[in-house]
């Protein structure tokens, strides 16, 4: 089998869209294709992405998509750049791998799980994330305090048993806090607290709350934020401060019994070595569309598991990087919970899977598709953005 061309397609034709995810699709001599996504849906590196794709694609045209250790490793060693990483290149790289792995399941005819150890679980535990946007198809920035928990409830109400919030993201009046670093003033930490209490209050004491702080504090206000949270039975604090200090998440480490979590913005198991090494982190939140592919993450899973390090993976993209994420968690023994956005809601995002992988009750039901278990239907890639490499 060898890979005959590569597509590249922008979903950017929606303007109301939650995100622009970028997929590509490789195609062989042999009528098999797969599907994959560069985790850059959100921000401001699209372009970069579909750049990366273009010059990776041209190195493997030719190649048999089935020496998937041996591409990945080409990519890593022998294009300069890549030995440095970093979030352009990790997605690129990120994309290919998910769609080699989609192309192996599916000429053997077996989902990617079953290649890589089998199922260690028949269904995933996943929380609703995000709910200071509401929790609804057509998302808003919240302001108040009731409104958190209120949302927080509907999301309880659907069947879902932990949610994730940002109590700080957005002032009283729903406006984007820019800066949370430093030394927080007494209004912010008492809108924080009376958002947090709220949400406990609404949704009662057997539901996990996960408190997401975006790294735009420091450990400084975070601090701050930890004594005011320590009595809301906080499953675990995401990106607590800046994402690329080791010894910075430590420190606070060592302030707090409230689980540390982060992940989405360190790439390859060499970025997340020192966390891990150092243990610094208790829940490492890898993104399989931008650390590597399912190869590296799996890989990276399995340096975790030595230190008894749990793995959310992160998820913020389409239906292809959500598809990626369920195959790696069907196997890690020390999987612990998957992240559904509060984007995956609306209908531009439903729209992209030619399959529907919403949880019930709570819970992912992993399928037994071949491959990944996802594509993109043909008339949404019709209204893409096309890049062809051949």
């Amino acid at each position: 089998m060898k890979i005959t061309d590569i597509e590249i397609f922008c979903a950017d034709y929606d303007t109301h869209a939650p995100n622009v995810p970028i997929f590509i699709r490789i195609n062989t001599d042999e009528g098999i294709s797969g599907y994959g996504e560069a985790g850059l849906a959100y921000g401001n590196s699209k372009n970069a992405a579909i750049g990366q794709l273009k010059d990776f694609s041209q190195m493997i045209i030719g190649e048999n998509p089935n020496n998937i250790e041996k591409i990945w490793d080409q990519f890593y060693k022998e294009t300069f750049w890549g030995l440095g990483g970093g979030t352009v290149i990790f997605s690129a790289i990120s994309a290919i791998d998910i769609a080699l792995w989609d192309i192996k399941g599916k000429a053997l005819n077996v989902p990617v799980y079953e290649l890589l150890g089998g199922k260690t679980r028949d269904k995933i535990r996943t929380y609703a994330s995000q709910t200071q946007f509401g929790w609804d198809k057509n998302t808003k920035p919240l302001g108040g305090v009731s409104e958190y928990a209120e949302a927080a409830s509907k999301a309880v109400a659907e069947g879902f048993n932990a949610i994730k919030v940002d109590p700080l993201q957005r002032d009283i009046n729903g406006n984007k806090n820019y800066r949370n670093d430093g030394m927080l003033s007494n209004e912010k930490l008492k809108l924080c607290k009376e958002r947090m209490s709220a949400i406990r209050t609404a949704v009662g004491e057997d539901v996990d709350i996960i408190l997401e702080l975006h790294a735009k504090t420091d450990i400084n206000s975070a601090i701050q934020i930890i004594k005011l949270v320590e009595d809301y039975n906080i499953y675990y604090l995401e990106e607590p401060c800046g994402p690329l200090n080791p010894q910075l998440m430590k420190q606070l480490k060592n302030k707090t019994a409230i689980p540390l979590a982060s992940g989405e913005r360190i790439y390859s198991r060499y970025g997340f070595r020192p966390f891990i090494e150092e243990r610094s982190l208790d829940v490492i939140q890898p993104d399989l569309a931008n650390s590597g592919g399912i190869s590296e993450v799996k890989k990276i899973c399995d340096m975790a598991r030595v230190y008894d390090i749990l793995v959310q993976p992160h998820v913020c993209g389409g239906p292809i990087s959500n598809a990626a994420a369920i195959q790696v968690a069907a196997v890690i023994p020390n999987f612990l919970i998957h992240e559904y956005h509060v984007g995956n809601l609306s209908d531009f995002t439903q729209s992209l899977g030619k399959y529907s992988d919403k949880p019930i009750n709570g819970y992912i039901e992993i399928s037994d598709r071949p491959g990944i278990g996802q594509e993109v239907p043909e008339d949404i890639l019709d209204k893409c953005n096309k890049v062809l490499v051949n």
